[in-house]
């Protein structure tokens, strides 16, 4: 009965994190920054790393600061680092963690693109580029795929120290 209860809530958080999710995507921006605020104090910077990777990640998108999000991206990768697949998989028998990583680090580079770091963006393409292996063929796949050939034309060649 306790596992049930604790999967409840756990489950319950991923909730409340969709819809602060869907408050962004409707358009309200300040709301949903708050909701995530809100939820990250509860979570903490030591809870559960699918809810803090989740929550981080899309707190990022909230963000009007490059810097601002920077950070919250960076704290998805790191919570995405702690993530297990079995605890991913309590959440969604589908998911593998190894799936996450070519879409944060297409976000760590288009962060660094925005902060005027193209060599730290370029890290971070191979880095996403490399790890498409783990995504389906399918309209999630091609969109991180072809999101990451974008962004690497805009960014060019050149050294990792620019």
């Amino acid at each position: 009965m306790t596992e049930q209860q604790e999967q409840t809530a756990e489950d319950a958080m991923m909730t409340r994190i969709g819809q602060a999710v869907m408050l962004h995507h409707g358009g309200d921006r300040e709301e949903a920054q708050d909701r995530f605020l809100g939820l990250w104090g509860e979570i903490g910077e030591d809870g559960d790393p699918l809810h803090r990777c989740t929550l981080a990640h899309y707190m990022a998108d909230t963000q009007a600061d490059p810097s601002d999000e920077l950070a919250w991206d960076l704290r998805a990768l790191s919570a995405a680092d702690e993530l297990t697949d079995e605890r991913l998989n309590e959440h969604h028998q589908s998911l593998a963690v190894r799936g996450f990583y070519p879409s944060l680090h297409l976000n760590l580079a288009a962060d660094y693109v925005k902060l005027g770091r193209p060599g730290a963006a370029r890290s971070h393409l191979r880095r996403a580029r490399g790890a498409v292996g783990a995504l389906e063929d399918d309209g999630y796949g091609r969109g991180i795929r072809d999101a990451i050939t974008r962004l690497e034309g805009e960014v060019g060649e050149g050294s990792e120290e620019e």
